[in-house]
């Protein structure tokens, strides 16, 4: 049976592909968009499973996915993630 997730390659700073899962895509009402990813590296077991939020922005035709670096902004978007995501994944709380 073939896969047919949605996977996303990442080029990392230092020119490195990585493969990641997308799980879903959520665009607020001022127009920012973001994306939840999971890696999808089989020779990346460590971060296997972690949740990746990024913020997505679009620069003269390309995509580029940014770090939320904004504390109270990451932290709206995580939450509404896990109330989105819930249903089909089982998310540990960090202190």
């Amino acid at each position: 049976m073939e896969d047919f997730r949605d996977l996303v390659t990442v080029i990392d700073d230092n020119g490195i592909e990585h493969i990641f899962e997308e799980l879903d895509r959520i665009e607020t009402e001022d127009g920012k968009k973001y994306i939840a990813l999971v890696s999808a590296d089989e020779d990346e077991s460590e971060d296997s499973g972690e949740l990746s939020i990024l913020r997505v922005i679009d620069d003269s035709g390309d995509t580029v996915l940014e770090p939320i670096e904004d504390e109270e902004e990451f932290d709206d978007i995580a939450n509404a993630f896990q109330e989105r995501l819930s249903e089909y994944f089982q998310f540990d709380e960090e202190e």
